[in-house]
């Protein structure tokens, strides 16, 4: 059975851990929120209802192709085509087509930062891996223009952070979403994450400064998951009604 990301792979590494992949989205939410294309998210108005339960409902999506054999995890990049494609159809217009390439350029940055940042720097060839995995997804979904390989889509990812990010209503509003869902403490947490792994285009547009207190918290979670007890740290960071998926997150499929 050929499997769509090897056994041995670091992306599995990296999307089989429930705090890298909460660092993922701590990340995305705030580049999400700068896109140009963010009315996009407003029109089905999943994510500024429920952010978290989009959040969740992603990350699953995302699981099941990283840990799925290559067939199954082709046919659930085909459902998420096919989803988009309604949505396109609904609201008369094609989603722009550098905006599938921003989610999916997001992926492959907040999988290598937010690894770094909790595990280990990787090397040049895991990075190379982390994108050719995204790659195939990206081909998958008849996106066109992607670069090649790592090295060629570095400077395609930082013209795209200045071309395609900027303030709007919108960005305002999901902050709000986030805060109102999150409450005030959360919402400190998840602002002081974000400072740690979004690139400094992100920041500036944010006006996010560079010092961020989990620098000081970081290495007493490392600490935390040697003697068993980051699950409860976990807990007193998200909602009690997402227990079950937070549980779900370190759970390996195939």
């Amino acid at each position: 059975m050929e499997l769509f990301v090897e056994k041995d792979s670091i992306v599995r590494e990296i999307w089989g851990k429930s705090d890298t992949v909460l660092f993922i989205f701590a990340g995305a939410s705030a580049e999400f929120a700068l896109n140009k294309a963010v009315d996009w998210l407003y029109f089905t108005g999943k994510l500024p209802s429920d952010p978290l339960g989009r959040l969740f409902s992603t990350v699953k999506y995302a699981k099941s192709i990283v840990f799925s054999p290559k067939d199954d995890a082709n046919a659930s990049i085909d459902v998420l085509r096919k989803i988009h494609g309604k949505v396109e159809q609904n609201r008369g217009t094609q989603i722009p087509d550098w905006a599938y390439r921003d989610v999916l350029f997001m992926l492959i940055h907040y999988s290598i930062a937010s690894y770094e940042l909790l595990e280990t720097k990787l090397t040049y060839d895991e990075k190379e891996e982390v994108y050719n995995v995204f790659h195939r997804v990206g081909t998958r979904m008849g996106l066109s223009e992607l670069p090649l390989n790592y090295k060629d889509w570095l400077p395609i990812r930082e013209s795209h952070l200045k071309e395609n990010l900027k303030q709007s209503k919108y960005t305002f509003d999901l902050f709000k979403q986030y805060k109102k869902h999150l409450g005030v403490l959360r919402y400190k947490v998840l602002i002081e994450a974000q400072k740690l792994v979004v690139p400094k285009h992100v920041k500036k547009e944010l006006y996010l400064n560079d010092f961020s207190l989990l620098t000081i918290v970081i290495p007493i979670y490392k600490f935390s998951r040697n003697i068993k007890i980051d699950k409860f740290f976990k807990n007193i960071l998200l909602p009690a009604k997402y227990k079950t998926e937070i549980k779900e997150l370190d759970i390996h499929p195939g």
